[in-house]
């Protein structure tokens, strides 16, 4: 008796999906019904998985800068940083369940997080104030492009759930952005 006939006949489930050739990435008991082919579970889920790995870093790089912040407007920045990583942090969830909704799976450990972060860590011992800013105002300006990068994908393989969560998500990085380059300005500087 195969693996597959085994676990139907020793749990009672079977596998619904539309394509009969599911990646071995994905065991039956994680096998998520979908309507969607493989390839396009495949694409999406890897695009959705990177945007995870960069919340992740983003969330604690700004947290990082929120613990680390000083001058004159720690108060500002510091309440600011705690408010804008918990934004990034509410994404988390949202995209990992987006991914499993797929059939796909999604991140477990922090090394896969670091296999696939595209944000840059800051391991400083001391990072300027304004510095910060820039760092994290850059840092969104990057995931704002990836996600729309991600919501092509999403486009191209007609996953409207996927496309319409990151719509929402490129509107909340473009404020975190405008956030960040408000408060970096020198005065009277409008340079980005």
């Amino acid at each position: 008796m195969s693996t597959a006939a085994a676990i139907r006949f020793l749990t009672g489930r079977c596998n619904v999906s539309k394509t009969s050739n599911k990646s071995d990435k994905v065991s039956p008991e994680l096998d998520t019904p979908t309507d969607l082919p493989q390839a396009a579970v495949d694409k999406i889920s890897a695009s959705l998985n990177t945007l995870l790995a960069d919340a992740f870093a983003l969330y604690l790089k700004t947290k990082n800068f929120h613990w680390h912040v000083s001058g004159r407007h720690f108060n500002d920045y510091h309440l600011m940083l705690d408010q804008q990583s918990e934004a990034i942090f509410a994404t988390t969830d949202q995209l990992a369940e987006r991914v499993r909704k797929l059939g796909g799976t999604t991140l477990r450990s922090i090394g896969q997080i670091a296999k696939l972060q595209t944000i840059q860590d800051n391991n400083d011992a001391y990072v300027p104030p304004r510095e910060m800013l820039r760092e994290l105002m850059q840092d969104n300006k990057h995931m704002a492009a990836a996600m729309r990068k991600a919501h092509k994908i999403c486009d191209d393989h007609e996953d409207s759930g996927s496309a319409s969560l990151l719509e929402v998500f490129i509107d909340e990085t473009e404020r975190r952005t405008w956030f960040l380059f408000e408060a970096s300005r020198q005065e009277g500087a409008n340079a980005a």
